[in-house]
């Protein structure tokens, strides 16, 4: 285990290094940030005298040789925008956007496991259709119009919640539905499919012939097992979810990671960028790899590979 798990740390530090160097050369093509921080009208001699105070002047290697030398430290720059260090600019948002997620997670986890259970148990029924149906239209309808929609009704015309923002649980409602509707759709049909290959399997048919109760057959033969694909899903979901949903805390203002990298790129904050690249990276990687763990918890054989 000691040698998977260094294994596994190797090639998610050099994962990490791959995404921030892309971002790192990429971030560059956007512009030149001395022209947005400082007034229109300014003159060349400022321009230069900023570039040169923020090292934009020296040539893009070495930029990335000092850049990459000094996140080896943990020290990911200055903020342009905010003169602060980049890392603890982004960071400040994380709360925000973990209980966003974690919202968003809990409600689509178990909404979507309920309903995919009921779409495999009650097979070619009405009840069945109408699961899959609304599972459908969870995935196929896009995000940021569900959010502009839910706005529209139960903001603009009941007023029973906030537009945008954060701070109450008011605010929480509408992000979080819109995103949990995704994440139980995408969930109730994965487990649908993966419940119903495991009734066929030979060792289930066995269960049930030495009249084991259909609950434990259920629980301890088909569920166990037909979760390990679901648990992948959701870990992806959830490392997207931690990583900032983009789309909805710019729909709904929500003050997260998300948003604070998109108002980075578009003042061409390169220090906030690449922090944020990272922490994102990073968390991607540690939710992939708790996954990996908790596949040997569910599934034995996997422990002894």
């Amino acid at each position: 285990m000691t040698r998977y798990l260094v294994g596994k740390l190797a090639e998610s530090l050099l994962a990490i290094w791959g995404v921030v160097t892309i971002v790192f050369f990429v971030s560059r093509v956007l512009g030149d940030p001395a022209v947005l921080l400082l007034p229109i009208g300014a003159g060349q001699q400022d321009l230069d005298a900023l570039r040169t105070s923020l090292g934009l002047d020296r040539p893009i290697l070495e930029q990335y040789v000092i850049s990459a030398l000094a996140m080896v430290r943990g020290d990911f720059g200055i903020s342009f925008q905010h003169q602060r260090p980049a890392m603890d600019v982004v960071l400040e948002r994380m709360p925000v956007t973990a209980t966003l997620a974690g919202t968003a997670l809990l409600f689509g986890t178990l909404i979507g496991a309920v309903a995919g259970a009921i779409a495999a148990l009650k097979r070619g029924t009405i009840s069945e259709f109408i699961v899959m149906v609304a599972a459908l239209l969870g995935q196929a309808t896009p995000v940021f119009w569900l959010g502009i929609m839910l706005i529209l009704l139960f903001s603009v015309d009941l007023g029973w919640f906030p537009t945008g923002g954060s701070g109450t649980i008011a605010h929480l409602v509408l992000p979080g539905l819109t995103l949990s509707v995704f994440v139980s759709a995408s969930i109730a049909r994965l487990l649908r499919s993966s419940l119903l290959d495991i009734m066929r399997e030979d060792y289930v048919r066995t269960a049930r012939a030495k009249g084991l109760l259909p609950r434990t057959v259920f629980f301890w033969h088909i569920a166990r097992n037909a979760l390990i694909p679901v648990i992948t899903m959701i870990g992806i979901i959830a490392g997207e979810l931690l990583g900032g949903s983009v789309v909805i805390e710019t729909v709904f203002a929500w003050p997260g990671v998300g948003r604070i990298i998109m108002q980075a790129i578009q003042a061409q904050d390169f220090p906030v960028i690449q922090a944020g690249v990272a922490l994102v990276a990073a968390i991607f990687i540690v939710v992939n790899l708790l996954v990996d763990l908790l596949y040997g918890v569910l599934d034995p054989r996997i422990r002894r590979r």
